[in-house]
């Protein structure tokens, strides 16, 4: 059974130093220290906008073989781009320029996200123009403008019946490729106004209602029912209650408005993201950064950092040259890096310093979660021993507790949780001594959380002390 206990302890100081350790009453208790590092895991990172709607930014001067290993926290390439580049004619698609950026990051393990728009101001046809010429409706537009005959862009009305056939054919077809691909962390609604953002303020400046809005979450809710959804904060400006109805199709939220102002109005929607964030991981979006730091906008930066607070963010974005974008804001990126997200503290680990076969030791643990946000694919504390040699010869896990479950607080006040467990081993078990391995993942302590740990042995698995096993 487990025993838990709640109480508020200060954050441990983040400095690379060796675990404490102690002996006392026949027990060997760590204190293992938070290193610092920046943290890849599962639901939460940065995302690198590789496409942001004009396909040269921002992963086209990378080399292939570059995929930005160097950028501390880096878990997602984002793919934001026109449907018209991918299904030219009408049924026929071509999807490789969408997996031949997002294989070079899968191949390292890393994940992918996309949104595929319908009206760009950039480009004439962001919704592909075999579109109109089958009869659908639309409006030409100058940017700032609104619409205009002579405009150079032209968008769809996002409520005519033949565009709205032809984008259900688009996302079916998109759904059969990417919805539940185990390395798609999200996809956007992004088929209503301008870069997909659902306003109209840099296009047609036509506002819509409601059950305009809600036929579009409800064709991606039809076909994507897999993979997390995202609902962007502009549609609040048509309509708020299609964000709170997003809400209950189980859509999180994604809100591009970070920094594109300056403050007080450096973002609009920390309120909307109260009401997913204990359960889904919310988006952040910045303003490109170059535009936003040139503007005088982006100031310290310290805002981004507020912003993470406040929506209790689990996604920042790498909205920029990526490599100018760390140059500048190093120390910034490594302040984001020790709040985005979730971040698994082991604040104390201790276990006997020998046993035998035939008796069940306990194991206590204490943890925090030094993040904002919860650990959302949850996971299992697990503890592996290994012999000299590095072979696994006993796992135990603590199912009894989810780290989902762990709180979040204020940086300075942050919840912990204390539990034990007993382990037994196996009637094959042999004497010995091993060293102690302490994981996150799951059930069957197969490692999945990376923890801000020294002593990694590669496979998420790190090294606390030894124990010695005796015959009974």
């Amino acid at each position: 059974m487990r025993l838990a206990t709640f109480a508020l302890s200060a954050v441990l100081p983040v400095l690379t130093m060796p675990s404490f350790l102690s002996l006392a009453e026949d027990r060997i208790t760590v204190q293992p220290q938070d290193n610092g590092r920046a943290l890849v895991n599962p639901f939460m990172g940065w995302t690198f906008h590789h496409y942001s709607n004009i396909i040269t930014n921002y992963g086209s001067k990378l080399e292939p073989s570059d995929t930005l290993d160097d950028f501390p926290g880096l878990s997602v390439i984002y793919l934001r781009l026109p449907w018209a580049f991918i299904e030219e004619e009408e049924g026929v698609f071509n999807w490789s320029i969408v997996d031949t950026p997002a294989q070079r990051w899968i191949d390292k393990g890393l994940r992918v996200a996309f949104r595929f728009t319908c009206s760009e101001s950039w480009m004439e046809y962001a919704t592909p123009r075999w579109v109109e010429q089958a009869g659908a409706k639309g409006y030409r537009f100058t940017p700032g403008k609104g619409t205009d005959a002579n405009g150079p862009y032209w968008e769809p009305d996002f409520n005519d019946p033949i565009f709205l056939e032809k984008l259900e054919h688009f996302l079916a077809a998109a759904a059969r490729r990417y919805d539940g691909h185990p390395d798609v962390d999200f996809i956007d609604v992004g088929s209503m106004g301008v870069w997909g953002e659902a306003h109209t303020f840099a296009s047609t400046r036509i506002n819509y209602s409601f059950e305009v809005i809600k036929k579009h979450i409800d064709l991606h809710t039809r076909y994507f029912k897999k993979t997390l959804l995202a609902i962007n904060d502009d549609f609040a400006f048509h309509d708020e209650k299609a964000v709170r109805y997003a809400f209950e199709q189980g859509m999180t939220l994604r809100d591009d408005s970070i920094l594109v102002q300056a403050p007080p109005k450096h973002y609009f929607h920390a309120d909307l993201a109260q009401q997913v964030w204990r359960n889904l991981p919310v988006i952040l979006e910045n303003e490109h950064y170059g535009a936003s730091r040139d503007r005088g906008n982006w100031g310290d930066g310290s805002k981004y950092l507020e912003a993470i607070e406040d929506y209790h963010a689990a996604y920042a974005s790498i909205h920029w040259w990526p490599r100018e974008f760390l140059s500048e804001q190093s120390a910034l990126i490594d302040q984001i890096n020790r709040r985005l997200g979730y971040r698994l503290q082991p604040r104390e680990i201790s276990w006997p310093k020998d046993t035998t076969l035939q008796e069940a030791f306990t194991v206590k643990m204490t943890w925090a979660n030094a993040g904002v946000a919860p650990c959302y694919p949850g996971g299992f504390p697990a503890i592996t021993l290994k012999d000299a040699q590095g072979g696994i010869v006993a796992v135990f896990t603590c199912e009894s507790f989810d780290v989902k479950s762990l709180e979040v607080g204020p940086k300075d006040a942050i919840p912990s949780q204390t539990i034990e467990f007993k382990a037994k081993f196996a009637r094959n078990m042999r004497p010995g001594t091993f060293e102690v391995f302490l994981s996150v993942g799951r059930r069957d302590g197969t490692p999945v959380i990376a923890l801000p740990l020294d002593s990694n042995d590669g496979h998420r698995r790190y090294k606390l002390g030894q124990i010695e096993v005796r015959e009974g």
